[in-house]
């Protein structure tokens, strides 16, 4: 009797086997004999939806990579709205290049969209580039807003200030970040997306992006490719924790799956 249920047991083993990867979990069999005893035939390890979050986020980081290598060190054009080396530009064209491959559960047949900014003429409350566009997830958007700071004029400084950081410390891997900030480099709304997680023994985070730093080259803009740029948290308050400014933290679902 026993080796009826083994042969039964291993026809629906191979019966999985058959199942597409994104539709897999782990796979457990074993078999009980007429006797009580327990027999583990065999676990079969597949990709699964937390698998395929982070291949979509691995591939956006390795292709900012791969463009930060093309690069070479020289400023990329960053003048025309078609250019991918523009701030917000480069890290469309990131999610755009890996969205194909990935889905969410929840709506299997919708194709990823990453949104724009918010309008300009509807940004009242704060500057323009704190905010993306709110689009549902039934329209494609893959990403939640996983945290957010605004300047709150009802509060100090210093209070502000040490909102903040509290923000910026629940940075992850592969969020997308978005701010409206007066910095080192410039004034105006940025884009980039964090390629660590907050580090708090250093109190630093880790990004890549493009156009931050810049030059001009016979009247046009040319930006400068990073990756693996790391600043102290304070950098970035200092630089968005001003009234009317502030930034937000976007971060991909996590049902995320593999598109068939």
């Amino acid at each position: 009797m026993k080796h009826h249920f083994r042969r039964a047991l291993c026809a629906l083993l191979a019966l999985a086997l058959c199942l597409p990867l994104a539709a897999m979990a782990d796979v457990s069999i074993t078999i009980i004999g007429e006797d009580g005893e327990q027999e583990q035939l065999q676990t079969v390890e597949s990709e699964g939806q937390g698998d395929a979050r982070k291949a979509f986020i691995d591939g956006i980081i390795d292709l900012a990579k791969e463009k930060f290598d093309e690069a070479g060190g020289q400023p990329q054009r960053a003048h025309y709205s078609g250019d991918i080396y523009v701030c917000k530009n480069f890290t469309v064209y990131l999610f755009r290049e890996n969205r194909d491959r990935f889905r969410m559960a929840e709506y299997p047949d919708t194709p990823l969209v990453i949104p724009d900014n918010k309008p300009r003429e509807e940004c009242t409350d704060y500057v323009y580039g704190v905010e993306w566009k709110d689009v549902p997830a039934s329209e494609g958007n893959p990403f939640y807003v996983a945290a957010s700071f605004r300047y709150d004029p009802d509060k100090t400084k210093e209070e502000n200030w040490e909102d903040a950081r509290a923000f910026l410390k629940q940075v992850q891997r592969g969020d997308y970040f978005q701010m409206a900030a007066n910095y080192y480099y410039g004034v105006g709304a940025h884009s980039l997306i964090f390629i660590e997680d907050y580090d708090p023994e250093t109190d630093t985070v880790t990004w890549t992006d493009s156009n931050m730093r810049g030059a001009t080259r016979n009247g046009e803009r040319y930006g400068y490719v990073q990756y693996d740029a790391v600043k102290e948290i304070d950098w970035f308050v200092d630089a968005f924790c001003r009234k009317k400014y502030g930034a937000t933290l976007y971060r991909l679902r996590d049902d995320i799956i593999w598109a068939e």
